[in-house]
């Protein structure tokens, strides 16, 4: 890694973050970004090895520019670097095609380690992070046989139990809300439902939500 951008709005975390690029990887040169414009523009301007990107800015989602780095520059690593855990932003995060995706609350030592871990093929992922993709994946994976729901059916069918609304749910899944409009159509009919109430049921008594979890 010889080169980084980092892209993060709040000057202290610039400098924390700067620190530990440089720490991580000896004579790294990192060059920083407080919005999605000022990126764009450096993008243009130089190549990275390395993107460490939060998800919150001032002028719009980090995840954006995740998508586009990829189509653009598919060589340029991309890291998220974040407060934000909750698995709606995750895994936008991820099908967007970030690489790794680090918790800022972690203890320093720690972000070091998982951020050196990429030069030996190991994705920098945050523990509590790992462990909600598992989840994630495990819940898709073990669909009830008598419930016939594809993965994505089941996504969407979590997304409304958390309240989403249809757009939100397009917007999440990177789908036209016509789509979005189809498969919950499709997951009212499977389940037997008429509602968002009902079908917040099934999917409680699925497993896929808990009463907690739907904030």
């Amino acid at each position: 890694m010889r080169t980084a951008l980092l892209v993060e709005d709040y000057p202290d975390t610039v400098q924390w973050l700067s620190d530990l690029l440089r720490d991580a990887f000896t004579g790294i040169e990192v060059t920083a970004a407080s919005t999605l414009a000022e990126a764009r523009q450096k993008l243009k301007n130089a190549h990275f090895n390395l993107a460490l990107i939060d998800v919150s800015l001032p002028d719009g989602s980090g995840v954006d520019l995740i998508r586009e780095i990829v189509r653009e520059n598919p060589e340029t690593y991309c890291v998220v670097a974040t407060i934000f855990d909750d698995d709606e932003i995750l895994l936008a995060a991820l099908k967007a095609g970030a690489q790794g995706y680090l918790l800022k609350e972690q203890p320093r030592e720690q972000l070091l380690k998982r951020l050196q871990g990429i030069l030996s093929g190991d994705p920098p992922l945050s523990p509590a992070v790992a462990r909600r993709i598992l989840h994630h994946f495990h819940a898709v994976s073990n669909i009830p046989a008598d419930v016939k729901l594809s993965p994505r059916e089941v996504e969407v069918l979590t997304l409304i139990a958390k309240g989403f609304t249809r757009t939100e749910i397009a917007d999440l899944l990177k789908i036209s809300s016509h789509t979005a409009a189809g498969y919950i159509k499709a997951v009212y009919r499977k389940l037997n439902v008429s509602s968002r109430a009902g079908a917040t049921l099934e999917a409680t008594r699925l497993g896929f939500v808990t009463p907690d979890a739907k904030d």
